[in-house]
């Protein structure tokens, strides 16, 4: 009886450490853009500036980070010092969006989803390059015809082109590595 009863408790205990397990790798949803989302680099309101925006959510917080720029929020994720523990990066479908000035306040997609034009004459919400999301090929190709630019995905996105320079170089796969997400 004591062996079945040490059985089941072995047995409740791994399940129960599966589920926290399979807790952690569920990814949140998409927080919706609201007037208290401030960006994390400017400090700035996101719904004051024009074009498309960017959240992501880590584990150690329970509110996005918010950008008011795509690229910032690109940036963010190749910065040693910002937080390692991201969860899902989301960036406006601007697919979806009513206007360059109106992203939207839900038509959020997984970054790792999306298709970016870069180098276009578009300029992002704080005045510089914007990589501009996509959450399908066409639009995006579309965009890069009617403004400029060249469409890439979120892995091949130039670590300079965020970083710094407007003019992007090559770029080894070191400079840009994959976002681990918990």
């Amino acid at each position: 009886m004591t062996l079945r009863i040490l059985c089941a408790f072995v047995v409740t205990l791994f399940l129960a450490g599966c589920n926290q397990d399979a807790a952690k790798s569920v990814v949140p949803p998409p927080v919706a853009l609201n007037s208290d989302a401030m960006g994390v680099f400017c400090g700035m309101n996101l719904m004051e500036h024009p074009g498309p925006k960017g959240q992501i959510l880590t584990a150690g917080r329970i509110d996005p980070f918010w950008f008011t720029s795509v690229r910032d929020t690109v940036a963010f994720t190749l910065m040693p010092e910002q937080p390692r523990d991201i969860r899902a990066i989301y960036v406006s479908d601007m697919a979806r969006a009513a206007s360059w000035d109106n992203p939207g306040a839900t038509n959020w997609i997984d970054a790792r989803k999306a298709f970016f034009v870069i180098e276009s004459r578009k300029k992002g919400g704080m005045g510089a390059a914007e990589a501009v999301p996509f959450g399908n090929r066409e639009a995006a190709d579309a965009f890069a015809a009617a403004n400029g630019g060249r469409v890439t995905t979120f892995t091949d996105i130039p670590g300079d082109y965020v970083l710094g320079s407007d003019a992007p170089g090559d770029q080894s796969e070191q400079d840009h590595p994959n976002v681990r997400l918990n």
